[in-house]
């Protein structure tokens, strides 16, 4: 029987190292992720072997959901995890059902278990990978506007940037709750205060969860921040971007602010000719917002990651 747990700021030296052999671009697959939003999602995790497994009740879900292991294994050894899936979730009285199942993953469950499971897309969970490149140097017709509305920021404000530390986060977590009673109050509904929570607590963990960060201010006030942390081999993952809504062109400036500190390294010189540290970044999913969806969408993402709800047939 599978022992799972509930994740810990402890865990993550091990979580990471197992999700790092499987070196997945999605944001599931992430130790600050699962930590954040585990309450929401009363999200545990255990070890089996060298594989991470992770399981998800939220409170409006009547089941269980799982999520593929991360690790690595034989074609034994994984299907003997998918068989303590079943056991777990047959436990409750259920079938077994898979989250956020890539696209590589559906396909290799097809070829061991052909005609078990149904597939079906999750487009309110598809993230949004972006070429590393073009989110920072904005080149082009695509990105005019985001130029145009960032020139025009610079141009109209006392405008600032310095990346996130421990002597000013305390203004970040300030601008959170101000940016919460301003959007909603948080108490208007569970996702915002969800929202509202999970950034406070990526904040308050900042060192401890090895996150990089960068605010922008305009006459000294802060109006926007960002955070992020490497994903896998070769995505960055943006987990927070937030900023005034009425300070127009705060959001595009703080992102493009932040990775030309995060990707350049102060080489804004030689930028035709720098190597990137990262080829894509992820701004991860929309959650159905379909306001959220068209902003992402004007940011012209190379592809979107798809991902499929899988259940037992």
């Amino acid at each position: 029987m599978l022992q799972f747990k509930d994740i810990e700021l402890t865990d993550k030296e091990w979580v990471c190292e197992l999700l790092s052999y499987s070196d997945y671009n999605s944001t599931e697959y992430n130790f600050t992720v699962l930590f954040l939003w585990k309450h929401y999602y009363n999200t545990k995790i255990c070890r089996y072997k060298d594989y991470l497994l992770i399981k998800s009740t939220p409170s409006w879900a009547e089941t269980s959901q799982y999520i593929l292991p991360a690790g690595k294994g034989s074609e034994d050894d994984f299907k003997e995890v998918i068989e303590l899936y079943r056991e777990d979730a047959n436990e409750s009285g259920y079938p077994l059902k898979i989250f956020s199942v890539l696209p590589c993953q559906k396909t290799l469950l097809e070829n061991l278990y052909p005609g078990k499971f149904e597939y079906t897309p999750l487009r309110d969970s598809f993230d949004y990978i972006y070429n590393a490149a073009d989110l920072l140097f904005l080149r082009g017709k695509k990105f005019q506007s985001k130029r145009n509305f960032i020139n025009r920021f610079k141009n109209g404000h006392n405008w600032s940037y310095e990346p996130i530390t421990v002597a000013n986060i305390d203004e970040c977590l300030q601008m959170n709750r101000d940016w919460c009673a301003q959007y909603g109050n948080c108490a208007d509904g569970h996702t915002l205060e969800a929202e509202a929570c999970t950034v406070a607590m990526a904040l308050k963990n900042f060192e401890a969860l090895n996150l990089s960060g960068g605010l922008l201010r305009v006459e000294n006030r802060v109006v926007g921040f960002t955070l992020a942390e490497r994903l896998n081999s070769d995505t960055l993952l943006v987990h927070i971007e937030k900023a005034y809504a009425s300070v127009a062109g705060a959001y595009p400036t703080v992102a493009n602010e932040f990775l030309k500190a995060e990707l350049l390294n102060g080489k804004e010189g030689v930028a035709d000719s720098v190597t990137l540290p990262y080829t894509y970044i992820n701004r991860e999913d929309d959650a159905g917002d379909l306001g959220l969806r068209e902003a992402k969408m004007q940011y012209n993402p190379a592809f979107l990651l798809e991902k499929f709800l899988v259940t037992e047939i």
